[in-house]
């Protein structure tokens, strides 16, 4: 079977019959399922695991404590009953050994990527809670699809799921450095506060992270998502009203001590 009959037959039934949604909530015309979302992380995991001088990935073997810390504040944030496909996607996080990156990201399906120098930059392990809470949010809302479903449009799609190598290769390739719309950042803020309402994390933890943006405090690349966001000061706004309206909890009372331990061990 073709790697892609689904992916091309969810293509051909929504040209017939309007089908294949965006899931709920997220809303947003998409192309692909669940499934093809599930697919498509793979085949990006492949391509960045296959490129160890762009993506240094720190090996767990000389490494299970730091992954062991990671793993347990990413379960803490999937398993808040928050997260639409939980059990849906694949969920693994990876360490990207880049001191000088300040950034995350998560592709579709779940592949999570967190580089040394944003763990390193944080103070606390609410922040870092806060950013994987929003780069979870893209995966979980499928905004890749949704914003490749807007950006490529029906024809190009068309021929690229149904078989030119050429076309989904670009694509597969396009989703690594993907800019999300305004509308998909500052849902993924929302979303970040939603999952870390049912944490003992500071439900407005990525608040922390954009005043430490702010102050100027750190060195390093700033992280994409800043690139098509409002300024920080809105978005340090925006997410404190959110758990306002939410009423969770807005004090950093989580483990500095493991959030130490971890930065210790990179």
């Amino acid at each position: 079977m073709n790697k892609y009959f689904w992916i091309a037959s969810c293509l051909i039934i929504s040209l017939m019959f309007s089908g294949c949604k965006g899931s709920k909530p997220g809303g947003g015309f998409n192309l692909f399922t669940k499934q093809q979302d599930a697919e498509l992380g793979l085949q990006v995991k492949q391509e960045i695991e296959s490129n160890p001088s762009q993506f240094p990935i720190l090996k767990e073997s000389s490494n299970r404590e730091a992954y062991q810390i990671i793993r347990s504040m990413t379960n803490e944030i999937l398993n808040s009953g928050k997260v639409h496909h939980r059990n849906d996607f694949a969920w693994e996080v990876k360490i990207i050994d880049d001191d000088k990156t300040l950034n995350a990201f998560c592709t579709p399906g779940g592949y999570i990527y967190v580089y040394t120098g944003l763990i390193k930059y944080l103070d606390k392990e609410d922040q870092l809670a806060g950013v994987m809470g929003h780069e979870i949010a893209h995966a979980d809302q499928r905004h890749s699809t949704r914003q490749m479903t807007k950006m490529y449009g029906i024809s190009v799609l068309a021929s690229a799921l149904s078989g030119n190598g050429e076309q989904l290769a670009a694509i597969t390739a396009g989703l690594i450095n993907l800019k999300f719309s305004r509308t998909h950042e500052t849902e993924a803020d929302n979303y970040s506060v939603h999952y870390l309402s049912g944490t003992k994390f500071n439900c407005a933890g990525a608040a922390g992270f954009f005043e430490k943006i702010q102050s100027g405090g750190g060195g390093g690349q700033p992280p994409q998502f800043l690139s098509t966001h409002p300024n920080p000061t809105n978005r340090v706004q925006n997410i404190r009203a959110k758990a306002a309206e939410m009423g969770c909890k807005m004090s950093d009372t989580s483990s500095q001590n493991r959030y130490q331990r971890l930065k210790s061990l990179l």
